[in-house]
């Protein structure tokens, strides 16, 4: 029998986290000023955080810059990137301009996770951190979902002259949508309303048709992805009798052809419609690109007394 000594890799700190928790769920694991934080809790924002980071397309191995102070949030984010398999990377709050640039690019950080009152401080750094892509929000809130590109949001501008009246052009502009999520394989799609698109009795776009002046204003949203509104309720409480009202019951294209398209395919198909519609040649452009993130309370340390 060999003498050599066995030597065993030391699990991964997440994995250590979500044991611990497992165990310990009830227990209490953090204690910030009046708040006492469980380990079960920690490790359900700690998986949030990971689940947020792996949508806006971090991967294992990536760098996260982490530029927060001695708040709960560094440990959720801190743990969060473990569990993603991706390199935390946490600097000084104290650190200005020419630091901060070093630190982001010396370690080729691709997020930096940082307070809502340092963002101008990054700002005045931005162009000399070209790898950086991602600038995430934190402050004293909880991070309750992320949802990239389970919606698309369209906006165009045109004269009042090309409609009759407000309730042409949402007619118009909704049975562009339904052609569009027609086209896309929504083919349960329907113009219910004045701004409303429905399948299986729940809503799967919406249109708001404003004026100015001469002009109308036509924001359309549709639901690419499902979105979990149980966990808006986490954010607003409202009682169970009244939740439909508040929140309609949403559906989305996945959830009807079991594919989610992207943004660059919804685009290429609402500019056909669009285009189909008005009888004017529409040249697509780049897309922009907004996240979308719910907190549990969303008081920013840089307010408090």
């Amino acid at each position: 029998m060999s003498n050599q000594p066995i030597i065993t890799e030391p699990a991964p700190l997440g994995e250590i986290l979500q044991e611990v928790a497992r165990k310990l769920k009830r227990k209490e694991a953090i204690r910030f000023a009046n708040r006492r934080i469980s380990y079960g809790e920690l490790d359900k924002s700690a998986n949030r955080v990971a689940n947020g980071l792996k949508k806006l397309g971090i991967k294992p191995g990536d760098r996260v810059a982490l530029m927060l102070p001695n708040i709960p949030e560094f440990i959720y984010c801190f743990y969060g990137i473990q569990k993603l398999g991706a390199t935390a990377v946490p600097f000084n709050a104290m650190y200005k301009g020419r630091e901060i640039a070093y630190i982001l690019n010396d370690c080729g950080a691709r997020a930096i996770i940082l307070l809502a009152n340092f963002v101008s401080l990054l700002d005045e750094i931005r162009d000399e951190v070209p790898a950086l892509e991602q600038v995430i929000l934190a402050g004293q809130r909880t991070l309750v979902f992320v949802s990239p590109e389970a919606t698309v949001n369209v906006q165009f501008v045109v004269e009042k002259s090309r409609f009759t009246d407000g309730d042409e052009a949402f007619r118009r502009v909704g049975e562009m949508l339904e052609k569009t999520l027609h086209d896309l394989g929504a083919h349960e799609a329907w113009y219910k309303h004045r701004g409303s698109i429905r399948a299986r009795g729940r809503k799967l776009a919406t249109i708001l048709v404003s004026e100015i002046e001469n002009l109308y204003v036509i924001n359309t949203v549709c639901f690419l992805g499902p979105l979990k509104t149980e966990d808006f309720f986490k954010v607003i409480w409202v009682t169970p009798e009244v939740k439909d009202k508040v929140v309609e019951p949403l559906t989305s294209v996945e959830e009807l052809t079991g594919k989610r398209p992207s943004l660059e395919s919804f685009r290429d198909a609402f500019a056909a419609r669009l285009e189909e519609s008005f009888g004017e040649t529409v040249e697509p452009g780049d897309l922009k690109r907004d996240e979308l993130f719910g907190y549990e309370k969303t008081r920013a340390l840089a307010y408090r007394k």
